[in-house]
């Protein structure tokens, strides 16, 4: 491989995964998808619904454990090969989600992504375990938070940087980087497949690999 793209951005759920995490941690509850989808869609500001949906479901820390063996176990067909294949080249890669950091973290290495590199939201739990809040001061707990996190980054690093994402939330940062692939693989958003630089279809991530070895 020969990347176009010296950093590469990547969502988590519905772009590494298959599933949203928030939503296998609300076993089910329709209010908390529809929550999760009017925010995935852009119709709704991120900030209204995180710390109503965490405060609905109020996980565990055994429930973010499970939820840690579900990404393990939900990868998208080609995330490893295009991870690795990206780590290669010598392309460095980092995770920014809405997703809670504890659950993403074995995710991350097993794809060969050090915890520097991925970008997510603590939750806090008490002695026994029990939810006890999440960092309100993250950035990715509201909206533009991704935009953000992404200009820090490249504030602090050189090249031509791509962000791949399947969410409107990930199209915020579409001004920050070089490149904003939509990756509709397993939810097609038409927000995003309409303001995307680039967009893809595929249900394989592989699909991503000739659009970051392309600089037009």
């Amino acid at each position: 491989m020969k990347p176009a793209f010296e950093l590469v951005f990547f969502d988590v759920d519905s772009t590494l995964v298959t599933i949203e995490g928030i939503d296998v941690l609300a076993a089910g509850d329709p209010e908390i998808a529809r929550l999760t989808e009017a925010a995935m869609e852009g119709l709704v500001a991120l900030d209204e619904v995180y710390g109503l949906r965490l405060e609905r479901i109020r996980p565990t820390r055994e429930d973010v454990d499970a939820l840690a063996r579900r990404y393990l176990e939900s990868m998208v067909p080609g995330a490893e090969e295009t991870i690795a294949a990206l780590r290669n080249a010598q392309v460095e890669i980092h995770l920014v989600t809405a997703g809670i950091r504890q659950a993403v973290l074995p995710l991350a290495a097993r794809l060969g992504i050090g915890p520097r590199a991925v970008h997510a939201v603590e939750l806090e739990f008490g002695p026994d375990g029990s939810y006890a809040g999440f960092d309100s001061r993250s950035p990715l707990a509201r909206s533009g938070g991704k935009q953000t996190v992404v200009l820090d980054v490249r504030a602090r690093s050189h090249g031509r940087a791509a962000f791949v994402g399947d969410g409107a939330t990930d199209l915020e940062a579409r001004d920050a980087v070089d490149r904003f692939i939509g990756f509709g693989g397993v939810r097609r958003r038409e927000r995003v497949a309409r303001e995307a630089h680039a967009y893809v279809d595929d249900p394989s991530l592989t699909a991503v690999i000739p659009l970051l070895e392309s600089r037009s």
